[in-house]
């Protein structure tokens, strides 16, 4: 069955794994010959350490190759330390990935202490969209487009130095008013 929306299946009754890069999170390899890796997220306020430490290990326990954090606030931020050194303490070395909305700060914070950090670019330096029509000219837009890059350029480098993985996920309710208005 070929269809033009699914061009990238060739037999849909024959599974065929396509070739990608291996990314290391931690010590833990994804993509690759690596198998499927199973991610978890933590429910528990993340500047708690006690319980966000006792739910990382039950899902350590469980299988969980990886487990995220949302970091919400600069007390989130500021525990993500503590969160590491008692699971290294304990001796469990799952990576751990911080998931970060709205503040470049934190995601700052959370590649310093955990393997992974995840942004949604639409809304990582700017506010997410208001759907507040504003067009933006050529000129404008390209100036946002220059402080977006001055910000997000030291990023990249600090997780470079770190070697923190970054996930870059996007979803409709995440963008801003500028690339809302860009694109729709």
């Amino acid at each position: 069955m070929k269809d033009r929306h699914f061009n990238y299946i060739k037999d849909i009754t024959r599974y065929e794994r396509q070739k990608t890069w291996e990314v290391k999170i931690g010590d833990v390899g994804v993509g690759g010959n690596n198998p499927i890796r199973i991610q978890s997220m933590t429910d528990t306020p993340t500047k708690e350490t006690e319980p966000t430490v006792e739910q990382i290990v039950a899902l350590a326990k469980a299988g969980t190759d990886y487990v995220r954090c949302t970091v919400k606030g600069i007390y989130d931020a500021e525990n993500l330390k503590n969160i590491v050194d008692e699971l290294r303490g304990r001796g469990y070395t799952i990576p751990l990935v911080a998931d970060i909305h709205f503040n470049p700060r934190l995601a700052d914070i959370a590649a310093k202490y955990f393997d992974k950090v995840r942004i949604n670019p639409g809304n990582f330096y700017d506010k997410r969209a208001r759907f507040e029509p504003k067009i933006y000219s050529d000129e404008e837009y390209k100036e946002e487009l220059l402080k977006i890059e001055e910000q997000f350029i030291p990023f990249l480098q600090l997780l470079k130095e770190t070697n923190t993985a970054l996930r870059i996920g996007a979803n409709h309710g995440s963008l801003s008013d500028r690339v809302m208005s860009r694109f729709g």
